[in-house]
Order: structure tokens, then sequence, then C-alpha cells
């Protein structure tokens, strides 16, 4: 039974891991600095499994992990 799970997560982690480039590429394609988004926007995907829909705004739709990650400045770190 465990095994089952822990392939199942690791497929849906996967999953994730491939679908995050597209979702990303959606996310910033309207923005002023494309790549510094796209690669900050891979790493919250990676992190929170989610990308909010649209090119801004909707953050709140991936919950408290993504709308609460922050840069070492303390700034809003994910797009």
């Amino acid at each position: 039974m465990a095994a089952k799970m822990s392939l199942f997560v690791l497929a849906s982690l996967l999953l994730l891991a491939v679908r995050c480039p597209g979702l990303c590429e959606v996310r910033c394609s309207k923005h002023s600095r494309p790549n510094h988004c796209h690669r900050v926007c891979q790493t919250c995907c990676r992190r929170c499994r989610c990308v909010p829909p649209g090119t801004a705004g909707n953050r709140e739709m991936c919950g408290v992990c993504y709308t609460n990650m922050t840069t070492h400045r303390n700034a809003t770190k994910c797009p």
C-alpha cells in the first residue's frame, strides 16, 4: 500500500515538473522581464505545486505557499 502511494506521489510530482515550464510560459508571457519571471515562476511552481491562471493577479488561487513566499529582501517572490 505504501509503495502504491509513493508511486502516486512521484508520478504527480513528475507530471507537475513537466507542466511547470508551459504554465510559467503563459504566466510570464507579458512580463517586462520574461526570462527572470520564468525562472522565478519555475521555482514557485516546484515548491508550491501551482501556477495561477492568467498573466497577472489570481495569486490567492495557489494558497499561502505561493502568496507568502518572499525574496531575501522581503519582496513578493512569485509572479
